[in-house]
């Protein structure tokens, strides 16, 4: 597990999107690597001896509110629980960091998986991207 700071860390982070995502959905770059994919983002990779084959990204909202996002694992290591691990990983890097509440914005095949881990949908808040319908979703951290 690593929180990824460096850029060669992060690059583990962006391997992982592009073969899971990009690949597989047929997203283009820029759609999939927005603003919020920056420097100071702050991403966890899980790596399988040096390959990245998980990760989540992390970032302020508010002083309150933190982003999760882009949280993938490769498909030959899905339900192996690294999302579940990727995820409780960053809940606890943004409690360190001061957040209060973790926001995902989840695709609706996935609201199970995040309401597992504590997190509340807001169907009211339904979000329709370029290449997802999401729903908004939140849970208190600590």
């Amino acid at each position: 597990m690593i929180r990824a700071t460096r850029t060669a860390e992060q690059a583990g982070a962006y391997y992982v999107r592009i073969q899971a995502m990009a690949r597989k959905h047929r997203i283009p770059l820029d759609v999939e690597f927005d603003e919020h994919d920056t420097p100071q983002t702050k991403y966890v990779v899980i790596v399988d001896d040096f390959l990245p084959v998980a990760t989540c990204r992390l970032y302020a909202i508010d002083d309150a509110h933190v982003m999760l996002g882009r949280i993938v694992v490769l498909p030959e290591y899905r339900h192996r629980g690294l999302g579940t691990t990727v995820v409780r990983e960053a809940e606890q890097w943004a409690m360190e960091l001061g957040y209060q509440v973790a926001v995902v914005e989840s695709r609706d095949n996935k609201i199970p998986f995040y309401e597992a881990l504590g997190y509340v949908a807001d169907y009211s808040r339904k979000i329709v991207g370029e290449t997802f319908t999401c729903f908004r979703m939140e849970k208190k951290l600590g």
